[in-house]
């Protein structure tokens, strides 16, 4: 009889920022892991750069947070938020912008801000601290095929050299927008089209920065005009006083030589400021989404499984949810305790999740914007314009009801008939298929500290039974099991449930007040095991 040998368990091509950070969730849980990335070091182009307090839970649990904050390079008080104004960005309205601060109680991190490429470079130094993670930077990912056992990749060095080949159990796509990986895997994308050329341009200007002394303690600002139909005129602080980012329509056909950039920049911020170019670049307004996240032992993950325009800062923390989502599921398949049909969630649960947050908030950013514009214009009607203005000012809905959530999810008890999706509430009620609320424990402790690695049991004032029942369930399974438990008082009691069932990722798989006949199919569920009969 003869026995499969790998080279490691997982090959992830491509090694940005969510690359990286599977690598390291994998990694840290004891599975080998393989990364392939094409740069000795990261690209210096600042997107991505809004990292929300959910993200932050993930470097925490990554051993990367305190780093990551050191690296910032705008000061703390200068937050996520940031602020839109009418017509230029030096002109009569404005109001702040997308307050991701109101659901700060709702996670157990605070926001950062800083350049993907610094972010990046966190992750690769935490990265290089895991035994379990090898990197082989200049080199790309060339080919794919899979087989019943296993996928053989082959790799080369981007300078040219002899490729080589990696035997894997599984390989998964963070290789971008134009991912070998998914093309070799046959994974279709759907694609809907806007019809927009947009400039990315880098600049430095310190005379920007005095301008923008009036708006303080802002990082990004948006601009809507109305000869621009509802896109947006975007500037962002790549530090504090000196270098700036601003993408934003132009006509097709544009090129490096043939537009007038500083006199646009000069327009959108209403004001004539000195203007040093670092980068000028383009890209194509569309939104993209893969129809499956996995074929086989095939994943793909990031812009490799969906890419949209960068409006509102949703891109890079999409993707860092993907590879805590699939890091784990991957981790518990190969260790063991976790089923065929956890690796099946991964596209249950977020494939609906990005389709929802393109489709109910960043085009309906869009599209209210373009409504807004076409419905009211001061020059005509002020005091209308002002009116729906203010209202505008007033809004928070976007905040509170981006709730990313796995109701729909097989491996969770959500709801009857309910659906995965970006739109929820944030709650500190514990729900089958939302992320789990920081609350105290008795001992002073957050319980996000003592949460254990794999699935954990909160137990407030709950029946020892009812604990004993998951307890013998977990070890029945092999499914590692941590239990915390506590008195339902101090502000526990809003979790709402005696037992809390929740997966490695903070979210919750199950809830409930006592269940212990049951223990073993939740856990089996939960885990994406069958039990027999």
């Amino acid at each position: 009889m003869t026995h499969e040998t790998y080279d490691t368990d997982v090959v992830i091509v491509g090694g940005g920022p969510v690359g990286m950070g599977l690598a390291i969730e994998l990694g840290q849980r004891g599975v080998p892991v393989t990364v392939i990335e094409r740069y000795e070091t990261p690209q210096p182009i600042p997107k991505g750069q809004n990292l929300t307090q959910r993200t932050m839970e993930h470097f925490h649990f990554w051993g990367a947070e305190p780093e990551l904050r050191a690296a910032r390079t705008v000061p703390p008080e200068y937050g996520i938020g940031g602020l839109t104004a009418y017509g230029t960005l030096l002109g009569d309205y404005h109001y702040d912008w997308l307050k991701r601060e109101l659901v700060r109680p709702y996670y157990y991190t605070e926001n950062e801000r800083l350049p993907q490429y610094a972010t990046e470079e966190v992750l690769r130094a935490r990265a290089a601290e895991v035994p379990e993670i090898e990197i082989l930077y200049g080199w790309t990912g060339e080919t794919v095929m899979q087989d019943d056992a296993g996928v053989t990749v082959t790799v080369a060095p981007r300078d040219g050299g002899e490729a080589r080949t990696l035997r894997a159990r599984y390989v998964v796509g963070c290789d971008g927008s134009r991912s070998v990986v998914r093309e070799q895997a046959g994974i279709v994308q759907s694609r809907r089209e806007h019809d927009k050329l947009m400039v990315l341009l880098v600049f430095r200007s310190e005379e920007l920065h005095e301008l923008l002394k009036r708006y303080p303690g802002k990082s990004f600002f948006n601009v809507l005009h109305p000869d621009l139909n509802g896109y947006w005129m975007f500037f962002g602080r790549v530090d504090l006083g000196t270098t700036w980012f601003f993408h934003a329509p132009v006509p097709a056909g544009t090129t490096h030589d043939n537009y007038d950039f500083t006199g646009y920049l000069h327009r959108a911020a209403g004001a004539d400021f000195d203007v040093e170019f670092e980068h000028i670049g383009f890209w194509d307004l569309r939104f993209a989404l893969a129809e499956q996240y996995r074929e086989g032992r095939v994943f793909i993950a990031g812009d490799a499984a969906h890419s949209h325009p960068p409006y509102g800062g949703f891109g890079v923390n999409n993707g860092f949810e993907d590879a805590r989502n699939l890091g784990w599921k991957l981790a518990a398949r190969l260790q063991g305790w976790g089923g065929e049909a956890l690796l099946d969630s991964y596209d249950a649960e977020r494939r609906p999740v990005f389709a929802s947050t393109a489709r109910d908030f960043i085009e309906n950013y869009i599209n209210e914007d373009k409504a807004f514009l076409k419905a009211f214009d001061p020059q005509t009607d002020r005091d209308a314009f002002e009116a729906a203005w203010a209202e505008r000012a007033e809004g928070t809905s976007d905040v509170q009801s981006y709730e990313p959530n796995y109701e729909g999810s097989p491996t969770v008890f959500g709801p009857q008939g309910a659906t995965s999706s970006a739109v929820g509430s944030h709650v500190f009620t514990a729900r089958a298929g939302h992320h789990l609320a920081p609350r105290q424990l008795s001992s002073g402790r957050d319980l996000y500290e003592a949460l254990g690695p794999s699935f954990t049991l909160v137990a407030l004032d709950a029946d020892p039974a009812d604990i004993d029942g998951f307890e013998t369930a977990a070890a029945d399974l092999g499914v590692p099991l941590t239990v915390v438990a506590d008195s339902r008082a101090d502000g526990r009691e809003k979790l709402g449930a005696r037992l809390v069932l929740v997966r490695p990722d903070q979210f919750v798989a199950w809830a409930g007040d006592t269940m212990p006949a049951q223990a073993k199919a939740i856990l089996a569920k939960a885990a994406g095991l069958k039990l027999p009969g």
